[in-house]
């Protein structure tokens, strides 16, 4: 599925109800990873997983071998999420108030997030035996 924007939505933390709209970002390539982004009043919690479904050896081989670092050393939070059908991560960071500068953040966001899924699927080619 092809995504041309993303609506960020602020979601009250004692609730888990919608509050508002944050505003709606036209991006591009990666975004179709993102499952779920909402802004919960602290930080933007952005969800994205592997967008296809995976055995279970490439479960565990894409988690050991997923470069959460190069997130950190872009100042996101990341974690992994682990009780989802396929491998899925949560990247945390500040909103951004200025909506051209959050447009830029959520682009240059989801391109690092085709990155590192592209690689890791390369990276667990030939590896079935070892997580088998």
């Amino acid at each position: 599925m092809d995504f041309s924007s993303l609506v960020l939505m602020e979601k009250d933390k004692e609730t888990n109800f919608i509050v508002k709209e944050l505003g709606s970002y036209e991006v591009g390539e990666g975004a179709e990873y993102i499952t779920k982004m909402f802004f919960d009043g602290d930080k933007v919690n952005i969800y994205f997983d592997t967008k296809q479904d995976v055995e279970d050896w490439e479960y565990s081989a894409i988690f050991d071998l997923f470069n959460e670092e190069q997130f950190i050393e872009l100042g996101y939070i990341i974690e992994q999420v682990d009780d989802e059908f396929n491998p899925t991560w949560l990247v945390k960071f500040d909103f951004i108030e200025k909506h051209s500068d959050m447009a830029d953040k959520l682009n240059g966001l989801c391109l690092l997030i085709k990155s590192a899924i592209t690689k890791v699927f390369d990276d667990i080619k030939g590896k079935q035996k070892e997580y088998e």
